[in-house]
């Protein structure tokens, strides 16, 4: 096993060398390539833990993230460029090479959402949804047919490609809204979004990250839900991973590592209704300490039919 996990972090290393020495990682042959290589080497399920790697290890990860995420980025340009060149882009979103993971992992998280959600949201927000909004679009027009979907993102070109992809659609371009802006300087109106959507890239490193989530908790509304991606195992060298320990004013309702070609793993918590002090519970028999959040325990979850999806559940919830 240490020396599969040997094998893979130099193959990972060797592919992190190779992309940092290009002059561009905007979509083309070799690019193309040397990502897919990562993706395939990365996604099989592995027990490697990132947080316990060599510090140089570390570093490395640290940028190839955000070497995947500049690579992203190019892509989704180049593709919601190319599909803003037809008349009706809804039409043709199976050219973009990953479309149909957007489409298992939509389903994914709309199943996931609806184990916990009483009502169908009427508004939903989408924190960095990018020139591409494939999950906003995929919810959409697929699962949440009445819901309004406010799709957040920094850059303002992006939010332009973004919404000519459904300017030509009269029912969805209705229910699309963008807000150029950084989630950090968006506060009262997040109260407004009874589900809230974050982005695996919003953040790139665990401080941004985390400044993102505290933000979050400010302001949304007491009950609602955050869904965020997160990543697990080897997949944690293309995506940051968010602990449960870092949702500190949510309660974490389950955490989901698919296990087939969909790579980000999905986060569904709830916002406190109000500040939850440290307590202990008496019952009688002394005084029982809930477990720290961070503490995991992993079951198969049947509820959900995704290939071979492991649920971890923390500890605290089993004891509630």
């Amino acid at each position: 096993m240490v020396c599969q996990e040997e094998q893979l972090v130099e193959k990972v290393c060797e592919l992190y060398e190779q992309l940092s020495s290009l002059e561009s990682l905007k979509p083309s042959k070799n690019v193309d390539m040397l990502f897919t290589q990562l993706v395939l080497t990365c996604m099989p399920h592995s027990p490697i833990d990132v947080t316990k790697l060599n510090k140089n290890v570390q570093e490395i990860r640290s940028k190839l993230i955000r070497l995947c995420g500049v690579a992203e980025g190019h892509l989704e340009n180049h593709y919601s460029t190319l599909l803003g060149s037809y008349e009706n882009p809804l039409d043709h979103l199976h050219i973009f090479p990953y479309y149909n993971n957007y489409l298992k992992l939509g389903l994914l998280e709309f199943n996931i959402l609806s184990q916990h959600i009483t009502n169908v949201p009427n508004k939903i927000a989408f924190v960095g949804s990018g020139p591409l909004p494939l999950t906003s679009i995929v919810l959409a027009s697929n699962h949440l047919l009445s819901t309004t979907f406010h799709n957040y993102d920094i850059d303002h070109m992006a939010n332009l490609n973004a919404q000519n992809l459904v300017i030509n659609d009269p029912e969805l371009s209705n229910r699309m809204v963008f807000h150029t802006n950084d989630i950090l300087d968006v506060s009262n109106e997040l109260q407004e979004f009874e589900v809230v959507y974050l982005a695996a890239l919003v953040g790139m490193d665990k401080e941004s990250k985390n400044r993102v989530i505290d933000h979050l908790d400010k302001f949304m509304a007491p009950g609602s839900f955050l869904m965020l991606r997160s990543a697990h195992g080897a997949r944690a060298f293309l995506y940051p991973v968010v602990e449960p320990c870092d949702l500190k004013g949510f309660e974490v309702l389950s955490v989901f590592h698919p296990t087939d070609e969909v790579i980000n793993s999905v986060v569904i918590a709830r916002k406190y209704p109000m500040p939850m002090p440290n307590i202990s519970l008496d019952q009688g028999h002394g005084s029982m300490i809930l477990p720290n959040k961070c503490a995991e325990i992993q079951v198969f979850n049947p509820l959900i039919n995704h290939g071979n999806m492991v649920e971890e559940l923390t500890v605290e919830e089993k004891h509630s």
